[in-house]
């Protein structure tokens, strides 16, 4: 694991159940702006998932972004489950539904 991927999963642990942070924000909260997809990349390597809950990351734009190294298929759907087990939904246009959710 390098530096910065410790860095990225300890702001991670930090996402409460049934909230979001999106990518962006993540990178932020790191000192990182710009750094959304160094995140995503940290991320898609996360060897403690789903116990460091990656899943809560989200897209700025409240859409539901990746998983695992996909955009779509099952680890999507999955990123959904997970999320939805949650209380955190996504409406038809697939955006979060409720914002204030999101951190």
């Amino acid at each position: 694991m390098t530096p910065f991927q410790e860095k990225v999963y300890g702001a991670l642990a930090g996402v409460p159940r049934g909230r979001v942070i999106s990518y962006r924000g993540l990178a932020r909260r790191l000192g990182c702006p710009g750094g959304a997809r160094a995140v995503g990349r940290a991320l898609r390597e996360n060897p403690l998932a789903p116990h460091l809950p990656c899943h809560r990351v989200i897209g700025s734009d409240g859409r539901i972004g990746g998983f695992r190294g996909a955009v779509a298929g099952p680890e999507i759907a999955r990123k959904r489950e997970l999320l939805a087990a949650e209380g955190v939904k996504f409406d038809e246009n697939g955006r979060l539904r409720e914002p204030s959710r999101m951190l």
